[in-house]
């Protein structure tokens, strides 16, 4: 998958629009888990034709989980990166393509509330409800104009992109930044009205086929100045909104950009250990005597090593979570290696869910592959996901081990 974020593109429908409510942590939590039977009985249905359909996107709507980083003044959440994480994970056990929906839309709202309030009011002061989407590979051509910049570019990998009521109405796309000869000295995000940008369909994925993945096409597309900030400023915590007052959008950029990524495989790995333990008590181990699984000593220690790794994950996420928040309270940007423990606990996270889920389709054995099975698209959402560039688990323990060593070589920025 390309770039540090794949994201969903949603655009032109009648959408209706919750007043605000201080809703908790809790609140907002059992909105998710109670759109799980829904989202189950839409999954199949959403493969199948490679988009969420529009009754689980009008429902989540409903629920006001689009609005977990939208700022507050426009009637978005008192939310938290915690709130966030849980709320993708909760959906996730009912629906991997949902859930990853939901995530990037509310990531790529959380990267708008770091322009400024000018940028801002045109998203979210015109629609409270509006949904923001993007890619942040600057695969784009940029040209000064007079007050901003003429961008032109194919971003890859927007999932979503196009489909009935899942449409976005902007985007945020990475763009590169010249000087005034032409030499690039910056990445950007540009803040788009997705009306200025075509579609090609590219939804032919293997995993996360409900939340597509297409390509959006801008030509010669004029962005003013107020909607391009600097990519670097932002993850170094310097942001352009002159808002201060707002929590979560001084959270530190690439950690909770990364971490997000966690939070549909957490709840997808739950479900594979729900749906495995549940058959195990009436599936037999093929070739022996065991009338269950459940009766095996064999199955019984894969089972609680596939649950502990799963729990693992999810307090590795936690403690991220908590580091992110934490510091936002206090107003504090994390230094160097604080950043690259979140990379590193949420490359170990998805890797933990990703041997997990092996380990379960060990278990419950061939029948895992059955098309009518849900486990073999929880292993295709999880293994899709799981691949995204910024939870390589590889990348982020040499980041995080050259950060506690006080090694200065630098393999990437997004830290």
């Amino acid at each position: 998958m390309n770039g540090v974020l794949m994201a969903v593109a949603l655009g032109d429908r009648e959408r209706t629009t919750t007043t605000h409510e201080e809703l908790t942590h809790e609140e907002l939590l059992s909105r998710a888990v109670a759109l799980r039977p829904l989202l189950r009985e839409h999954a199949a249905g959403a493969e199948a034709d490679r988009r969420v359909p529009d009754e689980v996107i009008d429902a989540i709507a409903e629920a006001g989980l689009f609005g977990l980083a939208t700022p507050e003044r426009y009637g978005g959440h008192r939310s938290s990166v915690r709130t966030m994480l849980d709320v993708s994970a909760a959906l996730a056990e009912g629906d991997g393509s949902a859930s990853w929906v939901v995530t990037l839309v509310t990531a790529c709202n959380w990267l708008t509330s770091l322009f400024p309030t000018k940028a801002q009011d045109e998203v979210f002061g015109a629609d409270p409800g509006a949904r923001v989407t993007g890619v942040l590979t600057p695969t784009s051509t940029t040209v000064r104009a007079e007050g901003g910049w003429r961008v032109s570019g194919r971003w890859y990998c927007d999932s979503g992109s196009g489909l009935g009521s899942a449409r976005s109405d902007w985007a945020v796309l990475g763009v590169p930044l010249n000087d005034t000869g032409g030499t690039v000295v910056d990445q950007g995000l540009a803040l788009v009205p997705r009306a200025d940008l075509s579609l090609e369909d590219t939804r032919l994925m293997a995993g996360l086929r409900g939340a597509a993945a297409d390509c959006l096409i801008g030509e010669d597309v004029f962005v003013p100045e107020y909607r391009v900030i600097s990519v670097l400023a932002a993850i170094g915590g310097d942001r352009a909104t002159e808002r201060e007052d707002e929590v979560l959008s001084r959270s530190a950029f690439v950690p909770l950009l990364t971490l997000l990524l966690a939070g549909p495989q957490l709840g997808l790995g739950r479900a594979a250990l729900r749906y495995v333990t549940e058959q195990a008590g009436r599936k037999p181990v093929s070739y022996t005597f065991y009338e269950t699984q459940a009766e095996s000593v064999a199955v019984q220690l894969r089972i609680a090593e596939a649950a502990l790794r799963i729990d693992t994950a999810a307090l590795l996420a936690e403690r991220a979570a908590a580091d992110i928040d934490e510091a936002a309270r206090r107003g504090a940007y994390p230094d160097f290696t604080r950043r690259a423990r979140v990379r590193a606990y949420t490359g170990r996270a998805v890797q933990n869910v990703l041997e997990a889920i092996d380990i379960l389709l060990n278990v419950h054995g061939a029948a895992s592959f059955a098309e009518t099975n849900p486990l073999q698209r929880i292993w295709r959402d999880a293994n899709t996901a799981g691949r995204h560039a910024m939870t390589d688990p590889a990348v982020a323990l040499e980041v995080y081990g050259k950060a506690l060593l006080g090694v200065d070589e630098t393999i990437t920025p997004l830290v």
